[in-house]
């Protein structure tokens, strides 16, 4: 566990053999989550290496049975669907193994993730909250963003009354953080 500023992160790494979570050895490739986004991920990962492997394995083996797989669309479809979930399975599995756990703060004096930060565009003559999170528990229809979206990023670290710029694709452009809760 460290502290960086007033926030403390515990830095995880589930040990693929033992399940046992350590310390993270590297800072590289970590991926921030919450407590329970990363009880969630871990969910998801158990879901698509049981029960949805094991889906797909039937659907393969049932397009088999039909004969010639060189037109076999069915086959076709459940190889391709096999391929896409291990994809998905390498990928959350190495999230899940680097993931560095947030631990909720009631600290509002400064944004920092797992915050909900409450900003004005002058521009666009609007006020909104958004709540930062790590890449993992993303929702924009909801204002849920990254600590690494071009917002996120421009508020962490910054205290109410700040103005941030934001380097956007588009442009920069201000927000004032009116309230960190």
């Amino acid at each position: 566990m460290i502290s960086v500023g007033e926030i403390t992160v515990l830095f995880m790494k589930n040990n693929a053999q033992t399940g046992a979570i350590g310390e993270v050895e590297s800072m590289a490739d970590q991926f921030y989550m919450t407590r329970e986004g990363y009880e969630a991920a871990k969910k998801q990962l158990e879901y698509l290496q049981t029960v949805k492997r094991a889906e797909i394995v039937e659907r393969i083996a049932e397009a088999r049975s039909h004969g010639d797989l060189s037109e076999n669309a069915e086959y076709d479809a459940a190889r391709n669907e096999q391929a896409a979930n291990e994809g998905e399975i390498v990928e959350l599995d190495y999230k899940v193994k680097n993931a560095v756990i947030i631990e909720e703060s009631e600290d509002t004096s400064v944004v920092h993730i797992g915050a909900s930060v409450t900003v004005y565009d002058k521009e666009m003559e609007e006020t909104v909250t958004y709540s930062i999170m790590g890449t993992t528990e993303v929702d924009p229809m909801n204002n849920v963003i990254s600590n690494e979206s071009p917002v996120g990023a421009a508020l962490l670290g910054h205290r109410t009354g700040d103005v941030v710029t934001v380097k956007a694709p588009d442009g920069d452009y201000e927000l004032k953080i009116i309230k960190i809760s």
